[in-house]
């Protein structure tokens, strides 16, 4: 079967089938995990058949979710009882010809003006556009110090407009040895609003998904080096700098031991708890980084994000999108 056929399968199916079907498991590692999730909660497969889907983000007004495939430069929309469209393609590339394997957008947010903010790969730039997409994007950020950025990979927002981003070269021909590359790290930047990207973080090998805590005095930044699989936390200073670095939680050991997936996406809730995709699945921790369970998934699990009431957690697997309801709030609801 071609891919054509796949999608076109995949987007007259999604209202039926795919929303009975369920994957994985909850393994309760201590027992304040049953605070946050039910033992028996099912992970309910909404869409399936991506190459890699990424960057889910809910959309409060509209009720619905967006997400990308970064392999296939498509932002997809998944509305409850309509199912799954296509909202933008391309997403992330607007060049001619092939680029590289992820040329499409990956992390997605709406930011405090309601606009849609898109780490885009092939164009190696931060973007936000109006959801009408009247005006065409605007970019937020595609260089640094004049030097064309690597493949923004996820950000985040503060209630007060600073961004910050990461910038490892997952999206790059060949990666970490592409010709393309102008800057020598893998760096997570700030942006104040009207301002040019200021480097926040260069001493990271893979620095991937990021997330706030709920008062914004912490960021959280996920590292996807499978030597070194780990959760950071920085404090944010009064002028948005970055200090005071420290390991939250340390999965190498997970991966060394043949657990499929590394750190990338992750988000806390209401409370200071983190979900983090990671080794086997998605990890959840407490705010001092103990690890109290686990979602498997049974994929290498990409990223997820808050919707609905605030308490479904929305997961993109591989190939797959999900949903599984919690006992918690996310942050932002």
């Amino acid at each position: 079967m071609n891919k054509i056929i796949l999608f076109t399968l995949m987007l007259t199916s999604s209202l039926g089938s795919f929303a009975q079907k369920t994957i994985g498991k909850i393994h309760i590692l201590d027992p304040e995990l049953e605070n946050l999730l039910d033992p028996q909660a099912k992970i309910e497969v909404l869409a399936e058949g991506f190459d890699w889907s990424e960057g889910p983000v809910w959309n409060k007004n509209g009720a619905y979710l967006l997400f990308s495939d970064v392999p296939q430069n498509t932002i997809y929309k998944w509305k409850e009882n309509e199912g799954l469209t296509v909202f933008l393609k391309p997403s992330g590339y607007t060049g001619v010809g092939e680029y590289s394997l992820e040329p499409g957008s990956n992390g997605l947010i709406f930011n405090t003006d309601g606009e849609l903010v898109a780490c885009e790969h092939g164009d190696r730039r931060l973007t936000k556009m109006s959801l009408d997409a009247t005006a065409g994007k605007t970019p937020l950020a595609d260089n640094w110090k004049g030097k064309k950025l690597n493949s923004p990979n996820d950000v985040v927002q503060t209630s007060n407009g600073v961004y910050y981003f990461t910038d490892p070269p997952y999206g790059l021909p060949d990666r970490e040895n592409s010709k393309l590359r102008e800057i020598d790290h893998f760096g997570v930047y700030m942006i104040k609003p009207g301002q040019a990207a200021e480097l926040v973080i260069e001493d990271l090998s893979r620095p991937n998904g990021v997330a706030l805590s709920p008062d914004e005095k912490t960021l959280y930044v996920a590292q996807s080096d499978p030597k070194n699989a780990k959760i950071f936390s920085y404090t944010i200073t009064d002028n948005g700098t970055l200090n005071n670095k420290k390991v939250v939680y340390d999965a190498t050991a997970m991966v060394k031991e043949g657990m499929v997936g590394l750190p990338d996406g992750l988000k806390t809730d209401k409370n200071g708890n983190i979900f983090t995709t990671g080794p086997g699945g998605i990890l959840v921790l407490n705010p001092e980084g103990k690890l109290l369970g686990r979602i498997e998934t049974g994929q290498a699990t990409s990223n997820l994000n808050w919707g609905d009431d605030g308490s479904s957690l929305y997961i993109t697997a591989d190939m797959f999108l999900c949903r599984l309801k919690t006992k918690t709030i996310g942050k932002g609801f």
